[in-house]
């Protein structure tokens, strides 16, 4: 639960302008996730959010910024995927034996917003397609990234 709850929050300070624990707690709510004001100050503290100004001026909470070499988990991507398989709202993602995990960790830090996660064993990663989004185009996204 902490994980998708973790997963959650970070996809709500990417999505609105939330400036403090309260309003967290709300927008955590209203997405189906209970938790108190403690959880998500632990929360935060866990995923090291700290507080920036957006655009509009108001300060807002921000997650810390992303390894500034992406090009590390391409290289991940392009070394370990043999084949990419599509299935209805999920991906099957084939790895030389022993890579899916890390295949899976590059593609979580990909952030693609029509992925909802993923789940990877020894060679192979079901990658879930969020409803709404083309699972087809994000298998094309993927496979562009390992050409």
């Amino acid at each position: 639960m902490k994980i998708a709850r973790h997963a959650q929050i970070l996809s709500l300070i990417r999505e609105y302008d939330i400036a403090t624990q309260t309003d967290l707690v709300e927008y955590l709510k209203k997405s189906g996730f209970e938790a108190t004001q403690a959880t998500v100050s632990r929360d935060i503290k866990e995923l090291r959010l700290t507080k920036a100004a957006g655009e509009s001026g108001s300060v807002k909470y921000v997650a810390p910024e992303t390894d500034p070499h992406p090009e590390k988990y391409l290289r991940v991507l392009k070394d370990s995927v043999t084949d990419i398989i599509l299935s209805t709202g999920l991906i099957v993602i084939k790895t030389v034996p022993g890579m899916a995990m890390a295949a899976a960790a590059s593609i979580d830090e990909w952030n693609n917003s029509n992925v909802a996660g993923c789940i990877a064993g020894d060679d192979t990663i079901f990658c879930a397609v969020r409803t709404g989004s083309d699972p087809s185009a994000v298998k094309k996204e993927l496979e562009a990234l390992i050409i």
